[in-house]
């Protein structure tokens, strides 16, 4: 083969880290964490010469160790585990842009998106690619992501971001365009939208623009092989550090294209990734600080509940639904399933359990609704994209109504309130995160405006973190798990 043609390239990919920074033991192995994830990103660049690392979206969020210390624990951290390249996600926002941006000057390491800007005057907040040389080739990395999924800067009117994968598309083009001089070896689209919508972007580019590769995120995707969409690479890495991607590559620098490639999802176990020690400390060290606090002992249950699914009613998402509903006072509370971050919870319930659990300090807000758009809105969350793993919103019940909703007929057998069919004409007081709030006609399937009509907003809570704190402290609710308030029939 020809070397200076056909040249060689790792490329190492993780997303959606979501704090998942401590091994976990199973079946007398450790599974996962940043140390042994660090351990076998070194062990790949001390084998092989020429070797990057990158990360699609979603570095924050997830555990006590990011919230407690706002994201600032987290890029230390990743400075030490040292990409090459990352881009936004979603969770990046979550703590503000404002404080995004500090965070981006800590980084040691650069942070492309190409899509985030100010209106007026139009200004990119971020870098929108970043060129890497690496054995004897220039890489171009574009960062990308869509309104779709950027849900907590909407209400900002001063920011916006690409709506949807047409968008991103032509700008992805433009980039693209702008470098016709400059000798580009190979593109890759690090992207936090969603495999789905990875596939839609693939099929939607121009050849002519040179994109080989699409690293993405979001959807928590975990491949057995990559997906081809008009001669593009696509990719994912499931979520969490339980695994890496490993790209081995041939580039052909003539047509500046992949000339053969080799693709697999390597497992990170004790047994084949080396322990970065000096990470491990730095870890260890934030745990213990964050243990001192957070140990506290809230609450005991009779038995664990379960969130196995967010399609699905669940035993810990009425218990959330129930306290919200108790709390704040309203007819129905609606908790994001997304919003409950564990899959199981209990017997023990401490501050950080709890924390862990349901990590968003987030507003709710209260707004009137008919009897007649409270089915609207249980109709749009029960469409049939929710169960046909597509990445919709879904809401856990309060206590008081029983819904039985058939797919094959697209239509409720029981929507009842307190023992008795919904009244369309009356109207009930419904709570929501401020997430929800924000992106209502998406939630909710109706323009938030059209609720308004009923009666002005209300913030019932400006911290539901908190609410649930001050709840579980104070109460013993009984956990008595799935009760049939939500039933779907298949």
């Amino acid at each position: 083969m020809d070397t200076e043609r056909y040249r060689k390239l790792t490329i190492l990919h993780s997303n959606d880290l979501h704090g998942a920074f401590l091994a976990e033991e199973k079946d007398s192995m450790l599974i996962g964490g940043v140390s042994h994830l660090s351990g076998y990103v070194q062990k790949v660049r001390d084998e092989n010469p020429h070797v990057l690392y990158c990360i699609s979206g979603d570095m924050l969020q997830g555990s006590l160790i990011d919230s407690e210390y706002r994201g600032l624990s987290t890029i230390e951290i990743m400075n030490m585990l040292g990409p090459d390249v990352a881009s936004l996600g979603n969770h990046e926002t979550d703590y503000g842009l404002t404080h995004l941006l500090f965070l981006e000057r800590c980084a040691r390491f650069p942070i492309v998106n190409a899509n985030i800007f100010i209106n007026n005057p139009y200004t990119r907040l971020f870098e929108p690619h970043v060129f890497i040389e690496e054995g004897g080739m220039n890489i171009m990395f574009i960062g990308i992501i869509t309104e779709e999924v950027m849900s907590h800067i909407r209400s900002d009117e001063l920011v916006s971001s690409l709506i949807d994968v047409n968008d991103a598309a032509e700008e992805v083009g433009r980039i693209c365009d702008a470098y016709r001089s400059t000798k580009v070896d190979l593109t890759v689209l690090l992207t936090h939208i969603g495999f789905e919508e990875d596939k839609k972007l693939a099929a939607l580019l121009d050849p002519a623009w040179g994109v080989d590769v699409i690293i993405g995120g979001h959807s928590h995707t975990e491949l057995e092989q990559p997906e081809v969409v008009n001669d593009i690479l696509i990719v994912q890495a499931a979520v969490g550090t339980r695994q890496i991607g490993h790209f081995d590559l041939v580039v052909d620098t003539v047509l500046d294209t992949v000339h053969e490639y080799e693709w697999k999802l390597v497992p990170i176990t004790d047994e084949n990734c080396p322990r970065d020690e000096a990470l491990e400390r730095l870890v260890y060290a934030y745990k213990e600080q964050t243990d001192r606090k957070f140990n506290r002992l809230l609450y005991r249950m009779d038995h664990e509940l379960t969130h196995p699914s967010r399609y699905q009613e669940t035993g810990l998402g009425n218990l959330f639904a129930d306290a919200l509903k108790d709390c704040l006072g309203v007819d129905v509370a609606l908790f994001g399933s997304g919003a409950v971050r564990v899959k199981s919870m209990g017997p023990m319930v401490t501050l950080g359990i709890l924390t862990e659990a349901v990590p968003f300090r987030e507003k709710v807000f209260m707004v009137l609704v008919t009897g007649k758009q409270l089915k609207v809105m249980w109709k749009h969350i029960l469409r049939e994209e929710a169960f046909m793993g597509e990445h919709t919103e879904f809401f856990q019940l309060s206590f008081g109504m029983e819904i039985i909703w058939s797919r094959g007929a697209q239509e409720f057998s029981r929507f009842d309130f307190d023992g008795a069919p919904v009244d369309e004409k009356k109207l009930f007081s419904i709570a929501f995160h401020e997430f929800h709030r924000n992106n209502f006609a998406d939630s909710f399937g109706f323009p938030y405006e059209e609720a308004l009509e009923n009666g002005r907003e209300a913030v019932v809570a400006t911290n539901c973190q908190d609410v649930l704190v001050e709840y579980f402290t104070d109460n013993e609710p009984e956990a008595e798990g799935v009760d049939g308030r939500l039933t779907i029939l298949p």
